[in-house]
């Protein structure tokens, strides 16, 4: 049977045990050469029937899934590819509910396999934008949370108490995103607060020095001049003038609202940037007219990630000690939806 290139498809592809074992071997070890992901030696022994093999250096034995983010999983590589391919290709995403409907398992260990899923999907970007061979750079702001319009004024003022040092959006928290139009990729990230320094700092660690800098005129962007050419647009008066906008990264932050609001619904503070690494992944790899990519490509992409990384649920919950989630994970933060 040929790869396949459709969700239907992909179902009667992978419901085959050992197709999906083969195909997860395709992809973490491309040219073939299997080798221990514990000690990096390929000295072993496959075991068929278990579908496992014994390294004689370290002797110990090894599955495709250790090293993996499928790794200590007890589902079958059957549901994680059908689970891959979903969260890749569904434009409006996948809700926990729904996934484990769809594979007929609890609807916590559908968050937890997405969880991974997304983890495979971050991006360690080795480059910054602008520069000589990417173009204008759109850098922009914005606050995930609850409409204060639409709240009952004994939660807004519960909220506003907590938050009264940010006196620019009630209850959301700030994330800061970078686009670069020549190359039609954005890098987002959770940040603490929008002041001025904290801003250019991500610009800084994000931005090519001397690359045009189109931004609004938050008073957050002043003095970017000193390293960048920086131009702004006045929101009061107007959205767009020539070159000189945000829209899209106007554009990405209406996509991933409309995703948490109507998919997810309700997403704690600290997960997210697991949420934004998904969005960032499906809009880095969608298919425009210079890069017309298919679902299987995006699949392919996915699944040539997941090695290298893993998520336990202790780190995920925040009940890790060596967690960089804060110590007050899951003890009552306020909700964003």
């Amino acid at each position: 049977m040929d790869a396949p290139h459709t969700l239907q498809a992909a179902i009667a592809h992978f419901s085959d045990p050992q197709r999906a074992f083969e195909t997860a071997v395709e992809f973490r070890w491309p040219a073939g050469n299997v080798t221990c992901p514990r000690c990096g030696q390929a000295k072993h022994s496959f075991i068929k029937t278990r579908r496992i093999w014994f390294c004689y250096v370290c002797k110990k034995q090894f599955t495709v899934k250790v090293g993996t983010i499928f790794e200590d999983s007890p589902l079958g590589l059957d549901k994680w590819m059908i689970a891959l391919w979903m969260l890749a290709n569904c434009k409006n995403r996948v809700s926990s509910y729904e996934l484990g409907k769809v594979l007929g398992i609890r609807q916590n260990s559908a968050w937890f396999m997405l969880h991974r899923i997304r983890e495979a999907m971050k991006d360690n970007p080795s480059f910054k934008f602008g520069g000589e061979e990417g173009g204008p750079v759109e850098s922009d702001e914005t606050f995930v949370g609850p409409n204060p319009y639409k709240m009952h004024k004994s939660r807004k003022a519960k909220v506003h108490a907590r938050d009264e040092g940010n006196k620019h959006y009630v209850g959301g928290t700030a994330v800061f995103g970078v686009l670069d139009r020549e190359l039609r990729q954005v890098r987002t990230k959770v940040v603490p607060d929008v002041k001025r320094e904290t801003l250019q700092n991500e610009i800084l660690n994000q931005v090519h020095k001397g690359s045009k800098v189109y931004t609004d005129a938050a008073v957050g962007y002043d003095h970017l001049r000193k390293e960048f050419v920086h131009e702004v647009v006045n929101h009061a008066k107007e959205y767009v003038n020539g070159q000189v906008h945000t829209q899209g990264l106007d554009n990405f932050w209406s996509l991933l609202k409309r995703t948490l609001r109507g998919t997810y619904v309700a997403v704690e503070p600290f997960h997210l940037d697991h949420y934004l690494d998904e969005q960032v992944f499906r809009y880095n790899n969608r298919a425009t007219k210079d890069n017309k990519l298919t679902d299987a490509d995006r699949f392919a992409l996915l699944m040539s990630q997941v090695a290298g990384k893993r998520l336990t649920y202790a780190t995920l919950t925040g009940k890790d000690t060596d967690s960089l989630h804060p110590s007050s994970a899951g003890t009552g933060q306020e909700e964003p939806f």
